[in-house]
Parts: C-alpha cells; sequence; structure tokens
C-alpha cells in the first residue's frame, strides 16, 4: 500500500513524497503521518525535530505502537485526527468551485452490499478512497476507475 500510495500522490503533484527506503536525510519540523502502515508511526516520532510536531492522519489495521519516552525526551507534542471535520467546509468550498477535482481520489463507488468486500479487501483499487452508496447498490465495474479520475 506505502508504494501504491506515494505513486498516486506523485501522479497528483506531490514533489516531496517518499516511501521509507526513500526518505531524505533531512531535518523535519513536522511529520504528517497518513499512511496505514503499523511501523511509521514510531519512524515519524524519530524523524521530527525535538520540540516539534508530529500528526496521524492514517490508521493502520494493526496496532502500531509508539515511544512515550521518546515524545516526552523530545518535547514532540503528537496530534490524531481521525475526521475530517476541521477541515470540511473549506474542502466542500474548493470542490464546488471546480479548484479541486476529487474524481482521482475515489477508485471506485460501490452499494451498501459490498461493504463487506470492501473491508475485506475483495475490492481494491489504484486510488485511496472507496466511495459506499448508502441508498442502494452500486454501479458495480461501470463505477470503477483506476484513480485516474476516470
Amino acid at each position: 500500500m506505502l508504494g501504491k500510495t506515494v505513486d498516486f500522490a506523485r501522479k497528483a503533484g506531490v514533489a516531496n513524497a517518499w516511501t521509507a527506503d526513500e526518505l531524505p536525510a533531512l531535518r523535519w519540523d513536522a511529520v504528517i503521518e497518513a499512511s496505514t502502515a503499523a511501523e511509521l508511526p514510531a519512524l515519524a516520532v524519530e524523524l521530527v525535530e525535538p520540540g516539534r510536531r508530529v500528526v496521524y492522519i492514517g490508521i493502520s489495521q494493526r496496532p502500531s505502537p509508539v515511544d512515550s519516552r521518546q515524545l516526552v525526551l523530545k518535547d514532540v507534542t503528537a496530534v490524531g485526527i481521525l475526521s475530517a471535520s476541521g477541515g470540511l467546509a473549506g474542502t466542500i468550498e474548493l470542490y464546488a468551485s471546480g479548484a479541486v477535482d476529487p474524481r482521482p481520489l475515489v477508485g471506485a463507488t460501490v452499494g451498501l452490499d459490498e461493504t463487506a468486500a470492501v473491508l475485506e479487501g475483495r475490492i481494491v483499487t489504484d486510488a485511496p478512497k472507496i466511495q459506499i452508496n448508502l441508498s442502494g447498490t452500486g454501479a458495480g465495474a461501470a463505477n470503477r476507475n483506476s484513480g485516474a479520475g476516470g
């Protein structure tokens, strides 16, 4: 997943996106950890400069241990954000104005009846999101894309 996510970010124009193996040796004043990899939350704390901040917006299926001693000794602020509520109004405005096209983010739209298949990993796309239509069944393969905005 990490490689696919980085590939997607690069295709979307994010210049500074790396896999863990490609990460350059730089000073990190802040780290936004947005992966689903269980080992990367701890790496974020290791990388960030003392007195700085780590923001967690990704969540792993497995526990992701972080050494609280490192947080304390480095005086690091760690913030977890599970919902998008803080940025929702601005996001809606950008989508409505056409300034941001959300279509490349959604790899498929499925019906509520296919939710279990999504959660079990039987429906997979190149894009980071799968939309679930709560009002009925999905559009099936006709409404699945490879994350290329289709």
